[in-house]
């Protein structure tokens, strides 16, 4: 036990905690706008439990890291790229983020086509929101597992960085999720991002790969430059209310 706690282990158990937060940041926004569908006394829980999910596949496959590991392996070749395990993986999980995203952005601003009979909104279950969080999960999970094997050696440090990572977003989903909420171009901005993420995704995929460094910059400047929008400018008019899938309680 007394070996866990060397210098090596707690600078690699600090670095990747903090990347798997920033590298979570796109899961949280993901999981903020699915559980805005739900009633209001759900969307705490559908939170938690999203997140909780997500660490336990993250447990669950650095435990399983040979597995893992073999998916970095081409199981066939097309147009001379070797497609692996993880590149089917990415490509399908980025098709159905771009998407999911699409809908997202239809769903808001042309939400009446999609209302059931009599114009109330369709019921969305709880079952289905957690449905679409793990499926996106798998994704956001591959990809940070081997990200952690890469950066650490020690499996106990992998789990307990990813430990801290959840335990820290989960403080931070109700703010953020309440901020997209409260502002509608935040909402559309988040979305925007989900499509970014999708298309760099499936780029990945096909082995193009590009630097999350250059996605996080872009996606960080224009979060900056929205939240000056919003404090320079003062609306004489209520922002527009985007259409909600959800069920009110009454």
């Amino acid at each position: 036990m007394a070996e866990l706690f060397t210098s090596e282990n707690l600078i690699a158990l600090l670095t990747l905690s903090a990347l798997e937060i920033v590298l979570g940041i796109d899961n949280i926004v993901f999981i903020s706008i699915l559980v805005s569908k739900l009633p209001q006394n759900q969307q705490a829980s559908a939170r938690r439990l999203g997140l909780l999910l997500a660490m336990g596949m993250r447990i669950a496959l650095l435990l399983a890291i040979s597995w893992v590991m073999s998916l970095t392996k081409p199981l066939f070749t097309v147009l001379d790229h070797g497609f692996t395990g993880r590149d089917l993986i990415l490509l399908f999980g980025g098709l159905f983020l771009v998407a999911k995203a699409t809908w997202e952005i239809h769903d808001k601003l042309e939400g009446a086509a999609h209302t059931a009979a009599g114009g109330q909104p369709r019921p969305v279950s709880y079952g289905a929101i957690l449905i679409q969080i793990v499926l996106l999960d798998i994704v956001f999970s591959l990809d940070s597992v081997i990200t952690a094997v890469g950066m650490a050696k020690v499996i106990e440090v992998m789990i307990a960085a990813v430990v801290i990572a959840v335990l820290v977003m989960m403080a931070a989903a109700g703010r953020i999720s309440t901020f997209i909420e409260r502002h509608p171009t935040m909402k559309m901005l988040a979305l925007s991002f989900l499509l970014l993420i999708g298309v760099v995704l499936i780029a990945d995929g096909f082995g193009q790969h590009v630097s999350k460094g250059y996605i996080y910059f872009a996606m960080a400047f224009s979060l900056f430059v929205e939240v000056l929008n919003l404090r320079i400018r003062k609306p004489t008019e209520p922002p527009v209310v985007l259409h909600q899938s959800y069920v009110k309680e009454s």
